[in-house]
């Protein structure tokens, strides 16, 4: 939970990296919630709750994705490849899921190695 916590307390950070499981944690969290929010949407026959919430955590979200790229020593532009039908939400996962550079990049030090705080 500290996690996904730890994302929605950065935001609209946009810059800095993430690790992987900091974006697949958030990712996780975000569909137990949102899967939540419907199932009682649709008890109460309307779709507030979760429209409401998916609004919510839309920056801190793409936030991260970004940070998560930067991580992969992409830029944040190349969320917008997510655009291309099919074909840019596969990649998306690749990158996603593709190991951090090791050294210090572009948009920071490696976040495994710096300290917590």
């Amino acid at each position: 939970m500290n996690w996904y916590l730890d994302v929605l307390k950065k935001y609209a950070v946009f810059n800095g990296r993430a690790r992987r499981k900091e974006f697949w944690m958030f990712f996780l969290f975000n569909f137990i919630f949102l899967t939540v929010l419907s199932i009682v949407d649709q008890a109460l026959g309307i779709q507030l709750l979760s429209t409401i919430y998916a609004l919510g955590v839309f920056l801190p979200y793409l936030g991260v994705a970004i940070r998560r790229l930067h991580d992969t020593g992409r830029s944040g532009w190349w969320i917008l490849i997510g655009l291309v039908p099919l074909v840019g939400f596969i990649i998306l996962i690749v990158f996603f899921a593709s190991e951090g550079e090791q050294q210090q990049n572009a948009h920071g030090p490696n976040p495994k190695l710096a300290p917590a705080y």
